[in-house]
């Protein structure tokens, strides 16, 4: 890699916090930048760690309406208000005191990636705290009040941007961003996720493709449950190098959410760190193929805090700051040491690998039509191939 790479991040992001019971627990954040540091990932010459800022109403009201900013700021004053008709208060997303300020505060974190990569300051940046997909413009959504990463591919727009990739392999669909960009050509959104015939938020079927000027940009790809390594990279090879070399962005903006991992408690995939890891080589590579590098990486979903996320968004920073990690290396000794005080006794993992070697079975090498990934691969290409002057065929 050339160029400089950061992560931006300040303890108090992990603010965002729904309470001790709700599976989006912030501590999978702090054990993420603690082995990230622990690893020498992020370390003075390597991974430059800088601040997030707060970002402002106006910044926020690019995606979101003043009425719904108005009652999330109300919830945050009053987290006892029902405020149902925008989202806030429901199991997946309750109100919590501090919530406007705690979730402006991931949205700049990701503007201010964004804002390094776009302006030269760094050619990689990174937001583990954020990837908060699912917020609408006018309600929270699936444990996300603001779309930091809606904002963020906004914000770009502004600047001048005319083409952005958004790419998103959390096990959910993307379908905050989705909707805020379904009409427009200059974003090309595309999502790998698990079915919406059985994982919330119920949409993601690769028939949706955008609307009016935007028909073409939007790309789903609805996997089968029980999916692993193999499965998902065969999926993501035989889709998404295609459509990015035809769309040619000016700059990629990646989600990482790791709950597809086999151990997530709240989904249906079945991949590795072995195989996740392989996912964030490869939107690298497709970065400095395509953008000349530029690329933005942010969290997003995952909820085994101990055992995935942590090793998973370390491999993902090393990626970011140049400097992979041996899949083999063991997690650092004081790490695990702070895992087991943190939960009274729990093992950490040891090892930064599930020990599988994420190898997959090549789209040129055929096509199954008795495979239901196979059939769920060519219902994408089939959809959005064509739009992009694409054959689905080859």
């Amino acid at each position: 890699m050339s160029g400089s790479a950061c992560v931006v991040f300040d303890h108090s992001l992990t603010d965002y916090d729904f309470g001790p019971s709700h599976p989006l627990a912030p501590v999978r954040v702090d054990l993420t930048m603690r082995l990230a540091e622990a690893m020498g990932v992020v370390a003075p010459g390597r991974l430059q760690r800088v601040d997030a800022p707060v970002a402002d109403d106006a910044l926020i009201a690019t995606v979101h309406g003043e009425g719904y900013i108005e009652a999330v700021m109300k919830a945050s004053a009053d987290p006892w208000r029902s405020l149902l008709e925008y989202g806030i208060g429901t199991e997946d997303t309750p109100a919590f005191e501090g919530m406007h300020t705690a979730s402006a505060h991931v949205v700049g974190a990701s503007v201010e990636a964004a804002r390094r990569v776009w302006e030269g300051e760094a050619l990689h940046a990174a937001n583990v705290a954020g990837g908060l997909h699912h917020a609408m413009p006018d309600s929270a959504s699936g444990f996300c009040i603001y779309n930091d990463t809606a904002i963020a591919i906004r914000w770009l727009l502004d600047q001048g941007a005319e083409r952005i990739a958004y790419v998103d392999i959390d096990a959910h669909h993307g379908d905050g961003v989705q909707t805020v960009f379904y009409d427009d050509p200059r974003v090309m959104t595309l999502s790998l996720h698990e079915t919406p015939r059985t994982l919330f938020p119920g949409t993601g079927f690769p028939t949706e493709t955008g609307r009016g000027d935007g028909v073409g940009k939007a790309v789903n790809l609805a996997l089968p449950p029980g999916t692993s390594d193999a499965g998902w990279l065969r999926a993501f090879h035989a889709v998404v190098p295609s459509l990015l070399r035809e769309f040619e962005p000016q700059i990629i903006l990646s989600q990482h959410g790791c709950d597809s991992h086999v151990d997530d408690p709240l989904t249906h995939l079945m991949l590795t760190i072995d195989g996740q890891r392989a996912a964030h080589v490869a939107l690298h590579d497709l970065a400095h193929e395509l953008c000349d590098g530029r690329w933005i990486a942010v969290g997003g979903g995952g909820y085994a805090i101990v055992d995935v996320v942590p090793r998973t968004w370390t491999h993902l920073l090393a990626i970011v700051g140049g400097t992979p990690i041996d899949p083999e290396a063991a997690t650092a000794g004081d790490w695990q040491e702070y895992v087991r005080t943190l939960t009274g006794g729990r093992r950490a993992p040891s090892r930064m690998t599930d020990g599988r070697s994420p190898e997959f079975r090549d789209w040129s090498w055929g096509y199954d039509p008795g495979s239901w990934l196979d059939r769920s691969i060519q219902a994408t290409r089939e959809a959005i191939f064509p739009p992009n002057g694409l054959d689905a065929l080859y």
